[in-house]
């Protein structure tokens, strides 16, 4: 039994643990009208503080979750932009806060960071199933997948070693 409590207490070094992690501070700082790095500093805080809310992250994925923060904050507009021309249908207001939220981090990473866009959209994927709505799911797939077409195939897939 208390290897099993050990275990679960184990940091956690993954990148969707990281994304999930900001994608909370996200909502948190937009349900509380407050600011995504006050957020994300209390947060982490309580993560420190054994807060079982929050997954334990390793050291590595603090710094993923933290540059991806700052990512946010840096390019919202261009994020926002590139989503407003990318969901057809659909108005932010009209949208689950949720849903907003996954796909304005998922696009960070597939506008401004070197990851290839289809583990990022797997990752935005199975956020938004534990999160979303019903449907939350394939309609952050389908946004991420004409993204990914519209942005190129720069990063699409991982190129081939030679």
């Amino acid at each position: 039994m208390t290897r099993r409590r050990d275990r679960a207490a184990a940091p956690v070094g993954t990148r969707r643990a990281a994304r999930e992690f900001v994608f909370r501070a996200l909502f948190e700082a937009q349900r509380g009208d407050q600011s995504l790095r006050a957020a994300f500093t209390r947060a982490e805080g309580a993560m420190r503080d054994g807060d079982d809310t929050f997954v334990p992250l390793s050291d590595d994925a603090l710094a993923f979750a933290n540059d991806l923060m700052e990512g946010l904050l840096a390019h919202q507009d261009e994020i926002d932009g590139t989503l407003r021309r990318t969901i057809r249908g659909w108005s932010f207001e009209q949208m689950a806060q949720t849903d907003l939220n996954i796909l304005r981090l998922a696009t960070l990473e597939m506008m401004f960071r070197p990851e290839p866009h289809p583990p990022v959209i797997e990752s935005a994927v199975r956020i938004a199933r534990k999160f979303g709505g019903e449907d939350s799911g394939r309609f952050v797939n389908g946004v991420l997948a004409g993204l990914s077409r519209t942005l190129g195939t720069a990063h699409a897939a991982p190129e081939a070693e030679g």
